[in-house]
């Protein structure tokens, strides 16, 4: 074959290439071809504007196809550096493939190599590399670099427009956009249907409606109503602005659909709370036989992790399985939060462990779902492992584990993890530090919650009221309203969770007339009409202070119908003051609207046990066995150089559990000595005198105090948290301890904070 006809048919293939924008092996081509041979066939070669009419979307496949693929992006460079000869239209296109390679890939540095060779090269900067080069550096992030190329062009194709406007919306800054979108419109441009998708998009991120009613208006006058894409952006972007009828509307009459369609009506449904209406759209999709994509389901597995039925979820993973669509990380990751929020961990640890390559989001759905499911460890171990696995963890990631620390009142883990925040400047994030208030407040070190408070540059209403449940949850009240006073006169407006903590607070306290104050202005002063949540806490703040029949009446007179949590406040209550009459009536109403609670019937025990009512007890117990619960072991933990150290009742499997148990009986002779006597009332078992004084000895608390003596430094704090309600006898205990070895001792049971110090307690024996 001759060296023209080799010219030839590698020219042809290389037209061809061009023609259909698979620009890596045209590229490829180039240096094979001789001068003269490309000047011959000149006439065979697209010209820019031509290829510049065929729009943004192929432009962009040919860059995330072709230019995505195998071929390097250095060789792409060489050919292109090594490229002396040939027209400037060869040139041209050379540059522009090259240009989308670096935009696709986020390679800057090579990207103004390319923009310096255009320059220095005296290469005309057509409309068609203009775009090209905007696109690049928006990609690549550098969006006012962009908008300097674009600036230097008097005059601008739609594509160009089309470009800078999709690079603003893309890196987030819609509202420019949108300025861009009408200086479009005011010098003459009609925007196509290449714009309007990205200025929907603009307006649905901002939640800008009017706007988007204003585009509408617009393409209804172009005629791109009927246009899939453009009112496939008109449902997304309602959608996003919470119109959800409108949304429907526009979805019920496009004239055809497409996955995108579908998805966007679905994702609107599931993001605006709408469960049953995104998952009834989505089996409505698969009857029409639609083809769902990994969007699709990541925007439909949400809504299943929210409706009631577990099959649902299972059933949408089985038909992942076998469309093959679980190696998208997008799908993966949704289905690791869909079981997480449904907390069946152990479905959700097996999709994480398959996953081929983790991200942030899929260890943050992963920790979230442990915190959330009481697996603090399991979480905090999954936080270590991320730099294993070259994962940078994120605020959100940050926000989980510090909820992590402050379930295992974990301090010093806590402490390192604030230390991480700042160092990545995670700390300015308003959710980190509301979540660094609640954790060092669960720890025991409100101080260090206020601090963190104090020094943020920006509040919200969560921030504020974190601070004032931690002021309620350590028995200070009266700081707790002094700063709800301070948030109504120059913070955010507060909610119904705000309420909570104040009225939580109040009872914690003893201060009856200012919770019932507060309580009684919420509709009047605030706009906020009591919820269940609140009538369970005026039922708690008037049984702690022990007026029980005011209690009692005032659910009676309720307005709305009281539920488990209210009644529940009122047993808790007859427990404290030994009200078994008034306690066997709430008894009755718990256990019929939540008859699965274990708690409610270790109360209704607890009652019958102190008085004596031995026969009732055993009652209980066997309404218990026949149900299948069975009763929480009481568990104390202490934290010591980082690691958790957890105690139960008449424990034994410590390795230093002699030494725990010597120091107990040290213990025990000095307070005695010091005038304690223990109070066996609070032994819960038919058993004699001296076998209860035996079994008050080992009780949960006491073992971690005695073992935080032994591994922890003299005058240093003790930290203990216990998962139920600490008894009596151990809160006499605790404060003869404090006074004897002159150590702060702080414990936080399920109700509150205890500070001992010097004999006495931070809650003043009411609790």
């Amino acid at each position: 074959m001759s060296i023209c006809s080799c010219n030839l048919v590698i020219f042809t293939l290389y037209s061809v290439s061009v023609k259909f924008c698979i620009l890596l092996g045209a590229m490829a081509l180039v240096p094979r071809l001789s001068v003269r041979s490309i000047i011959h066939h000149s006439t065979t070669i697209p010209n820019s504007e031509r290829y510049a009419d065929n729009g943004v979307c192929e432009i962009e496949e040919a860059a995330s196809g072709s230019i995505s693929g195998e071929y390097p992006l250095h060789e792409l460079m060489r050919i292109t550096h090594d490229m002396k000869h040939g027209s400037n239209r060869v040139k041209s296109e050379m540059y522009a493939s090259v240009l989308d390679a670096c935009g696709h890939r986020e390679e800057l540095a090579q990207g103004q190599q390319i923009h310096a060779h255009i320059i220095k090269g005296g290469i005309l900067l057509s409309a068609f590399l203009g775009t090209k080069l905007v696109n690049m550096y928006a990609n690549c992030g550098m969006i006012m670099d962009a908008r300097l190329v674009f600036d230097g062009f008097n005059s601008r194709n739609s594509i160009l427009w089309n470009t800078m406007i999709k690079g603003y919306v893309l890196q987030g800054f819609c509202e420019l956009a949108l300025q861009l979108y009408h200086q479009m419109k005011d010098v003459g441009m009609q925007p196509d249907n290449f714009t309007f998708p990205f200025v929907l998009k603009a307006c649905g991120t901002l939640a800008n409606l009017q706007q988007g009613r204003e585009i509408h208006e617009s393409i209804i006058e172009t005629g791109l109503e009927s246009n899939i894409y453009v009112s496939s952006a008109l449902v997304d972007m309602y959608a996003k602005c919470g119109s959800l009828e409108i949304a429907r509307e526009v979805f019920d009459k496009m004239p055809q659909r497409n996955v995108v369609s579908w998805t966007a009506m679905i994702a609107g449904y599931a993001q605006n709370g709408y469960w049953v209406d995104a998952l009834d759209l989505f089996r409505q999709m698969q009857l029409e036989g639609v083809e769902t994509n990994s969007v699709t389901i990541a925007s439909v597995l949400p809504a299943s992790s929210q409706v009631g039925h577990q099959n649902q979820g299972r059933e949408i993973h089985g038909f992942i399985t076998k469309n093959q669509l679980g190696t998208y990380p997008v799908v993966a990751n949704a289905l690791v939060d869909m079981y997480a929020k449904r907390r069946d961990m152990e479905s959700a640890r097996q999709v994480f462990d398959k996953m081929f390559r983790r991200d942030v989001v899929s260890f943050n759905a992963i920790i979230a779902g442990y915190v959330q499911s009481g697996l603090a460890n399991e979480g905090l171990k999954l936080f270590y492992r991320m730099p294993l696995e070259d994962v940078k963890p994120d605020s959100v990631t940050i926000t989980s584990v510090l909820r992590a620390c402050a379930h295992l009142t974990a301090l010093q883990r806590g402490k390192d993890v604030h230390d991480h925040a700042v160092k990545n400047g995670f700390d300015t994030v308003v959710s980190v530090g509301s979540s660094l208030i609640d954790m060092y407040a669960k720890c025991g070190t409100v101080e260090l919650a206020r601090q963190v408070f104090d020094t943020m540059s920006e509040r919200d209403v969560i921030s504020w009221t974190a601070m004032i449940t931690g002021y309620g949850s350590h028995g200070e009240g009266e700081e707790a309203l002094k700063l709800f006073d301070q948030m109504q006169q120059i913070g955010p407006k507060p909610n119904h969770i705000t309420f909570v903590a104040v009225l939580s607070a109040c009872s914690h306290a003893g201060l009856v007339d200012k919770g019932w104050h507060y309580f009684s202005g919420m509709a009047y002063n605030y706009g906020i009409e009591p919820q269940l949540e609140h009538y369970a806490c005026m039922v708690d703040l008037f049984g702690r202070a022990g007026h029980l029949d005011e209690a009692y009446e005032f659910i009676r007179k309720m307005p709305l119908e009281p539920d488990a949590a209210v009644w529940g406040a009122l047993l808790g209550a007859c427990r404290i003051y030994h009200n078994t009459e008034i306690g066997q009536q709430a008894a009755d109403h718990v256990l019929q609207l939540n008859p699965r609670n274990v708690g409610f019937y270790v109360v209704l025990s607890n009652i019958y046990a102190e008085a004596g009512r031995w026969d009732d007890v055993a009652k209980v117990r066997t309404m218990m066995k026949s149900s299948g619960l069975k009763k929480i072991p009481g568990c104390s933990w202490i934290e010591v150089n980082g690691i958790a150290h957890p105690f139960f009742v008449g424990d034994r499997s410590h390795p230093q559990s002699e030494e725990i148990y010597a120091m107990l009986e040290n213990l025990t002779k000095q307070m005695k000595e010091a005038g304690y006597v223990p109070n066996t009332r609070f032994v819960l078992h038919d058993l004699q005198d001296d076998e209860k004084e035996c079994a008050l000895y080992s009780h949960s608390e006491k073992l971690a105090i005695a073992f935080g003596l032994i591994k922890t430094s003299p005058g240093t704090p003790i930290r203990v948290a216990k998962n139920l309600r600490i008894c009596g006898d151990c809160h006499v205990a605790i404060k003869f301890i404090s006074a004897i070895v002159g150590r702060q001792i702080i414990v936080r049971d399920t109700n509150r904070f205890h500070h001992f110090n010097d004999g006495h307690c931070s809650c003043g024996d009411y609790w």
